[in-house]
């Protein structure tokens, strides 16, 4: 048995057992992916009531740069935590959980009125096949990046929220670039992991018909929420409960 056989044999081995142990163990990681047109600090509320149960949260900053991009910036995060960690991903971080979800530390994702996309399909795609109650896009003026009209933000994305706060989450919403909408993903994780999904029943970003086929068609576990797209900062406990649910489920499963 030559020394190549040997290493290449180990390596196979130690990466089935990383991938046993994210699914045996309890799950006290949780990484959260943010969605387009906005960014990771609508989450503050729902992170802090994690972090007051005892899990130990991350949120992912992706550049919405390209879809690639922000499947990187996720995998660096998850190269970070300590243990079997469970995956979040609102809206556009849907399609990169989808994809960043095939790392072996990730036990299980929740897709928070997310897209939930099947091989081959983009988040344009989807989008258009059901679309919306109203998104006010808005292009830069090199025509590559998109945002949300300020002036429509509230009521498309967060018309549940305080003015105060939904003028903020306008304030700080990140561009998002037209490939990353285009981009079609490969292997979804949740054909082979388990999968969460909160369907935000008064969403004007995505419709709610297609959240809850997508999150069948995906066998998800689906919680439904009266809530606007902003349901992770409107609902925040609520979201925290399903987050949690799902972690003290996928650790208890595999047990």
């Amino acid at each position: 048995m030559n020394r190549h056989y040997i290493s290449t044999l180990a390596l196979a081995f130690a990466t089935s057992v990383i991938a046993f142990a994210a699914q045996a163990a309890d799950v006290k990681n949780i990484v959260i992916v943010h969605g387009a047109l906005a960014d990771g600090s609508g989450w503050r509320k729902a992170s802090d009531i994690l972090v007051e149960r005892g899990f130990n949260v991350t949120i992912v900053q992706e550049p919405i740069t390209s879809l690639a991009d922000d499947i990187a910036a996720t995998n660096r995060v998850l190269d970070l935590q300590d243990g079997p960690t469970l995956l979040v991903g609102h809206s556009y971080g849907g399609m990169v959980i989808t994809e960043a979800g095939h790392s072996p530390i990730v036990a299980g994702l929740v897709y928070v009125a997310a897209f939930q996309p099947d091989r081959g399909e983009s988040l344009l795609s989807l989008a258009s096949s059901k679309p919306a109650g109203g998104m006010n896009i808005r292009e830069t003026k090199d025509g590559k990046y998109v945002y949300l009209d300020p002036a429509a933000f509230a009521n498309d994305f967060a018309a549940d929220l305080p003015k105060d706060d939904a003028a903020f989450l306008a304030r700080s919403q990140v561009y998002a670039s037209k490939e990353a909408f285009s981009a079609k993903v490969g292997d979804p994780a949740w054909k082979i992991k388990q999968s969460w999904s909160i369907v935000a029943s008064e969403d004007r970003s995505i419709n709610p018909e297609l959240e809850r086929e997508m999150a069948k068609r995906a066998g998800s576990v689906v919680t439904e929420i009266k809530a606007s797209h902003a349901v992770f900062a409107s609902q925040a406990e609520k979201v925290a409960d399903v987050i949690e649910t799902a972690a003290r489920q996928v650790g208890a499963k595999s047990r």
